[in-house]
């Protein structure tokens, strides 16, 4: 007889600003064998600059040596820290007390580094010998106090789905927009919690993706913050580079100015920033000529942000036994973002309900 689910939860305290904390091997230090029984693990984290990376993504770059820290400071050169953000600005953050103010944290690099990498605040593994499931923080230390990090990593067999809908969601007439998909005016979280109830799901799952044929469009989970969202993630899909030509106006005066040829790179320091990557990836060098002059050079950030067209929400009965809610952090919320004007000013996007057994 299958185990029925177990979740855990895991109180990490980050050792740098940037840190990696295998939370499997945490599990099983304080937990022993208790999930590695399950062939399926759901991690969870409830920070806007701390979360997982896919399986196949990870497993990629774990096969190389420092493979997952070549990767991350990629996203750290190209958003420097200090690099003129709005987000960053806390004169202009009229949502926070004078006292607030002094104590936040500038982090609008850490929130773009977590957009553009591709990090998730909820992801599925299916457990491996020997391979780690790494806690990735990007602003785990706020000056000299290390921040205060939670985790749930909820161990399962199988997933079914019981309920799936389609919701509309307005756009405005701006090309570049960011949506908060958390916004009750929408009733996308007020319609999940219904289904949730209304299906009696105590741990599962809630996955919201884009309709097909919304194209020019992606989705993260992330702190929907207005200088954040409409001015700090604006300017990096309208130039991926703006903050990294920012905090060094050395290295790049204007990226459109860099020839189409491989060897014209070499004289730039964002080749050497991008081969980073490259080697963290296991990349060619013709590859790179194709990234380089395609992706960064002639084409929109769509092919820079790694965000999907699906992001996962958990469900979980973790803090009211017996009854699911979806399980979130406060300042984290699922956004949609476009990089062209959406047909009519709508997109749709899919609601799915599952349940772990």
């Amino acid at each position: 007889m299958a185990t029925a689910p177990v979740e855990v939860t895991l109180e990490i305290v980050p050792r740098a600003r940037v840190d990696l904390v295998d939370a499997r091997k945490r599990v099983a230090e304080t937990h022993g064998d208790l999930l590695e029984r399950f062939p399926r693990a759901l991690y969870a984290s409830f920070h806007t600059t701390a979360g997982y990376l896919e399986q196949s993504f990870a497993t990629r770059l774990n096969k190389k040596r420092n493979g997952l820290a070549q990767y991350l400071t990629f996203f750290r050169n190209v958003f420097p820290e200090g690099a003129g953000y709005k987000h960053d600005e806390m004169h202009l953050r009229e949502e926070l007390s004078e006292a607030q103010r002094q104590i936040e944290p500038l982090n609008a690099d850490s929130h773009l580094a977590f957009i553009s990498a591709g990090l998730r605040s909820c992801v599925t593994y299916h457990p491996r010998p020997g391979e780690p499931v790494y806690f990735i923080d990007l602003d785990g230390v706020n000056g000299e106090r290390p921040r205060q990090r939670l985790t749930t990593v909820l161990g399962f067999n199988t997933e079914e789905t019981v309920a799936r809908e389609r919701v509309k969601v307005p756009m405005s007439a701006h090309p570049v927009d960011s949506i908060n998909l958390k916004d009750p005016s929408f009733g996308i979280y007020k319609r999940c919690q219904q289904l949730i109830e209304q299906h009696d799901v105590a741990k599962g799952r809630i996955q919201l993706t884009l309709a097909p044929g919304e194209d020019q469009a992606g989705l993260t989970v992330n702190e929907f913050e207005t200088l954040l969202m409409q001015h700090d993630l604006a300017e990096v899909i309208r130039n991926p580079l703006r903050f990294m030509a920012e905090k060094s106006r050395h290295l790049l005066a204007d990226p459109r100015s860099i020839p189409n040829k491989t060897i014209g790179y070499a004289k730039y320091d964002l080749v050497r920033v991008f081969n980073q990557m490259v080697d963290a990836l296991r990349l060619s060098d013709s590859i790179v000529e194709k990234i380089v002059s395609r992706f960064f050079v002639g084409a929109p950030a769509r092919h820079f942000l790694r965000m999907k067209r699906s992001v996962s929400l958990p469900v979980s009965d973790r803090e009211t036994p017996g009854d699911g809610r979806v399980a979130q952090g406060q300042y984290q919320s699922p956004i949609l973002v476009q990089w062209r004007c959406a047909d009519q000013h709508t997109r749709w996007v899919d609601i799915t309900l599952t349940r772990f057994r």
